[in-house]
């Protein structure tokens, strides 16, 4: 066992070092670009599901093999890590930075949670449209990070005031239980009573209570993990796959006019999301609340007394929230500003206010354009209100000071540092350079060679299996890796079999985001896993049934509304040859 033991510790090590040598035959035996760019993309596949090196490191071979192997100019290699995808990455990032800075998004929490109210479906349904809706604008993590807390606060009060709960009977029921043989003597009793002891009903009943009051904790926890990743999906910049797909489309694709852009996605992807969310919701509801909607739903029944400290907790946290201060009404401004500028740049079915205004081509102005702009705007725009509109009120002044930091801006670089994900602006400059070797070097032309026996298969047949697939492979990998590594390969097997690559890469670009399953599998399940609520069998058995909840919803979508907005049922003339 000490032997297993250590041979288990050396586990990383000896991946991180056996790992190239083994694979070495493909470049040395084999010798063809191809294999050396198999050989790349293979290494980094093992380094990003193993971790043995951090991913956005991992992410970085390719500026190191590609030239050494002769798939690729170093100079070549290096402007794909700072491509147009990335820097609207990094604009949208610092707009959810300024939202989180200012606390802009556990104002809109509380408040729809108190709109909602407390009963436990609506107040589940409440956690899960808050997280979705933020998780579209800002990370899945932070998002999962400050829901959480609130989560715990309600149902830490639901439990200890129904633990406080004394068993109370009235006068008539201590009577009836005289009848039945109660040896305690109560006489002249005018009011409630105070039954200090159990029988064997009653602590079966109190056994009861508390299985159904750990299964809720189960369920309102869960739920926020799961509509963070589902929220995500919504919007372009709301999770990493999805600027995955965006890159790929214009690397590979480069005449394909802007398919996919904020609005198109939005257009297509939100729908699906509230699809899901429905459904989620009403599978968490089935495995750890139930049914019963006089107690859950409080159909015909007042609140409780739990359930009104509970809705007190939420009001309290609210209240101490104040008043919105002049930055937070500034950083709204400027993000409702920016979904305005990103859904009427190119709408699709009229012109864009880019090409009306600024009489340029469709694509000088792009997504990345717009968040850029806003982001900028972060930087230049006072968080406390001018000397000049100081007559009329001093509550924004007051609360800008209790929240604003030293800086007299909206945003500040040395917060936008330290909250910034800069690692993943690495991990998708490393797809973008992996797509291209693979382009660059054959490989692409190579696998879809080797897989047009599947022309005879239905392509939504082969969308199902994909999705299937990169749904499994995503719960041992991150996210953005699996787009990564996926989405060349399936653009190479679309025009072998001559299908819209659209009708493949899209909905596996939604399922490498439903990683349900594990609470390794992404950093909200691991947060949500931390509260000790849940076990990995729970979640396990849980997220199975999400995972193919979220098939079905995905191919629903794609051969329904996402057919007529993509125009799948044929092949598009941009997709017949790759970029050069």
């Amino acid at each position: 066992m000490a032997l297993l033991k250590r041979l288990l510790s050396l586990k990383n090590e000896f991946i991180l070092y056996a790992t190239p040598f083994l694979l070495l035959p493909l470049p040395l035996v084999i010798g063809t670009s191809e294999a050396a760019c198999a050989y790349v993309i293979i290494l980094m596949a093992v380094y990003w599901c193993t971790e043995v090196l951090p991913l956005a490191v991992t992410a970085l071979l390719p500026a190191l093999l590609f030239p050494l192997f002769g798939v690729m100019e170093s100079k070549n290699v290096c402007m794909q890590y700072l491509k147009d995808t990335n820097m609207l990455f990094v604009g949208g990032l610092m707009v959810a930075v300024a939202v989180e800075h200012w606390n802009l998004h556990k104002r809109i929490a509380l408040r729809v949670l108190l709109l909602v109210g407390v009963r436990p479906a609506l107040l589940m349904l409440g956690f899960m449209g808050v997280t979705a809706f933020l998780s579209m604008w800002i990370s899945n993590t932070a998002t999962t990070a400050m829901m959480v807390p609130i989560v715990q606060a309600v149902l830490e009060e639901l439990s200890n005031s129904e633990a406080q709960m004394p068993t109370i009977l009235s006068s008539e029921e201590v009577q009836t239980s005289e009848v039945n043989g109660n040896q305690e003597k109560q006489t002249d009793v005018t009011g409630p009573v105070v039954v200090t002891f159990l029988d064997t009903s009653g602590e079966a009943t109190r056994q009861k209570e508390a299985a159904e009051r750990q299964k809720m904790c189960k369920g309102m926890t869960l739920c926020v993990c799961y509509a963070a990743s589902i929220g995500g999906t919504a919007t372009l910049t709301g999770t990493g796959p999805n600027l995955v797909l965006n890159g790929q489309m214009s690397q590979l694709f480069p005449e394909n006019g802007d398919v996919i852009n904020f609005a198109s996605w939005f257009g297509f992807a939100f729908p699906n999301m509230m699809l899901m969310l429905v459904m989620a919701w009403l599978w968490l509801q089935f495995v750890f609340i139930g049914f019963n909607f006089k107690k859950t739903w409080g159909c015909g029944s007042e609140k409780t007394e739990k359930e009104v400290a509970a809705y007190q907790v939420i009001q309290g946290q609210h209240r101490r929230l104040g008043p919105m201060s002049f930055g937070e009404c500034s950083v709204l401004g400027l993000f409702v500003l920016l979904v305005i500028l990103w859904f009427s740049r190119d709408p699709g079915f009229m012109h864009g206010w880019a090409t009306n205004i600024f009489n340029s081509k469709a694509e000088y102005v792009t997504d990345a354009t717009v968040a850029i702009f806003i982001a900028i705007l972060l930087f230049v725009l006072p968080s406390r209100p001018p000397r000049f509109c100081s007559w009329k009120t001093n509550s924004f002044d007051i609360a800008s000071d209790q929240t604003s930091s030293s800086s007299s801006r909206l945003l500040s670089w040395k917060v936008t540092q330290k909250k910034l994900p800069w690692g993943i602006v690495l991990l998708l400059g490393g797809g973008f350079a992996l797509a291209k070797g693979s382009e660059v070097s054959g490989l692409s032309r190579w696998l879809g060679d080797q897989m047009s026996p599947l022309k005879g298969i239905p392509p939504w047949a082969i969308a199902i299996i994909l999705c299937l697939l990169i749904a499994t492979f995503t719960e041992c990998a991150s996210n953005v890796a699996t787009a990564t590594l996926f989405l060349p390969i399936l653009a190479s097997l679309s025009q072998s079999i001559g299908i819209n690559p659209l009708y493949v890469m899209v909905p596996c670009t939604l399922s490498a985001s439903f990683a349900f399953m594990l609470p390794v599998a992404t950093p909200p399940n691991a947060i949500v896993f931390s509260y000790g609520y849940l076990k990995v069998s729970d979640m396990a058995r849980t997220g199975i049934v999400m995972n193919i909840i979220g098939i079905l919803c995905i191919t629903l979508s794609i051969n329904t509304w996402g057919r007529a907005m993509f125009h799948l049922d044929s092949f598009p003339p941009w997709a017949n040859v790759t970029g050069p």
